[in-house]
């Protein structure tokens, strides 16, 4: 008997249910579970989940990555901007550029495809906002670093949507480079990126407009899900980036109506289980069997993307004249990496079909070796940098 979409459905939760439970004895972030059992239950190992369900389940991927885009979109909100003031903005940029620049000029140089180096250099902007922020708040952290790293953690991953958007607007234009003219080449960037931000631009004051008409909470929340979902298709359909239209959308949002407060609560409530279909359905897509051959690109991407978070921190840090310890410690905080840089590799490797599945591979390991190592090095670095106390002498306070 073959089963069916709903029961695939079930079997995923069951198993995002079960790693959960898992990781939290061993005190592992949840997307490090969903990743390890979707790969052991996916097509290259147990095939409880075949390619076929993969690939039927695309919406559920799409859907997701606009509302992630979507939830970071919320960080871009004025008067939080205006209160972390410089330091956390800029440092958020150059950290997230430094990592671009010093991947994508290592795999360059060994001779990597340039779409493929692109891809690879804008995926390793991104951090993991959630492991970051439990460290903090089960230590109870505190002090420049800790106070720097939050902000900054917080716009990282839009910083790396734009980063992204770019990169992969210049890599479109490299490969086809031989079919159109120079002004179809640059016009296209263009289009792709500014045609996004403009049309979530329209689509947020659309969107304020109906939340103030429809006052229930069950209106509103569909109100969500149907602009996430208009915002995807249709950039989908005419070229733009959905990320960033999405990532539009949000910050208009959030800038323009008084009732954020009750969209983007029921959206996290309902999200979860989202999430953790994306995050099994991308370890399924895992293919093991070409791990040796992608050795020095995923050796480089991962080395490559800890150097370049760390100089590109502390340049932003001295540019904004930030505090010793910041400039110091702050860059080796950043290294854990999750949901927004399975989101991109998705997306790279459904551009670049050639170079999928190593995109797809190099990230997803590097995601596992990140939160594996980067938790404990944060946590080691906040207490260097004097943020957490030691357990007696909280206790003796």
């Amino acid at each position: 008997m073959e089963l069916n979409t709903l029961t695939f459905i079930a079997i995923i939760l069951l198993a995002a249910l079960i790693a959960g439970k898992i990781v939290k004895q061993v005190k592992l972030p949840n997307v490090t579970g969903y990743l390890i059992i979707g790969l052991l239950i996916g097509p290259h190992c147990l095939g409880v989940i075949t390619q076929e369900v993969i690939d039927g389940m695309n919406v559920v991927t799409q859907f997701a990555l606009g509302c992630i885009a979507f939830s970071i979109g919320q960080q871009f909100k004025i008067s939080f901007l205006k209160k972390v003031g410089k330091s956390p903005i800029v440092i958020g940029v150059t950290e997230g550029l430094g990592a671009v620049i010093v991947v994508d000029t290592m795999l360059l140089v060994l001779g990597f495809d340039v779409q493929f180096s692109l891809a690879m250099g804008a995926i390793a902007s991104a951090t993991a906002a959630a492991s970051t922020l439990m460290i903090v708040k089960q230590y109870k952290s505190n002090g420049p670093v800790t106070n720097t790293l939050l902000p900054v953690v917080a716009l990282d991953d839009a910083v790396a949507l734009m980063m992204f958007g770019i990169s992969m607007a210049i890599a479109n234009m490299i490969s086809a480079s031989g079919e159109k003219s120079v002004g179809e080449l640059l016009l296209d960037p263009c289009i792709e990126i500014l045609g996004a931000l403009a049309f979530g631009a329209v689509l947020g004051v659309i969107m304020v407009i109906l939340v103030r008409f429809y006052t229930g909470r069950g209106n509103r929340l569909a109100i969500t899900i149907m602009m996430i979902a208009l915002t995807v298709g249709v950039s989908d359909m005419v070229g733009f980036s959905s990320l960033l239209a999405c990532m539009a959308l949000s910050m208009v949002f959030v800038n323009r109506s008084k009732f954020r407060e009750k969209i983007y609560e029921p959206l996290d409530r309902m999200t979860p289980p989202i999430y953790m279909m994306f995050f099994i359905l991308s370890g399924a897509s895992l293919d093991v069997t070409i791990i040796t051959s992608v050795g020095l690109a995923g050796a480089v991407y991962v080395i490559g993307r800890v150097i370049g978070k760390q100089i590109g921190a502390a340049v932003g840090a001295r540019l904004s004249k930030a505090p010793a310890p910041v400039r110091k410690y702050l860059g080796l905080t950043l290294i854990p990496q999750e949901g927004v840089s399975i989101g991109l590799a998705t997306v790279a490797a459904s551009s670049f079909p050639a170079f999928g599945p190593r995109i797809r591979t190099i990230v997803l390991c590097g995601v596992v070796i990140y939160e594996l190592v980067g938790p404990v090095i944060t946590k080691t670095v906040l207490k260097r940098a004097g943020e957490i106390e030691e357990p007696m002498k909280a206790a003796a306070k």
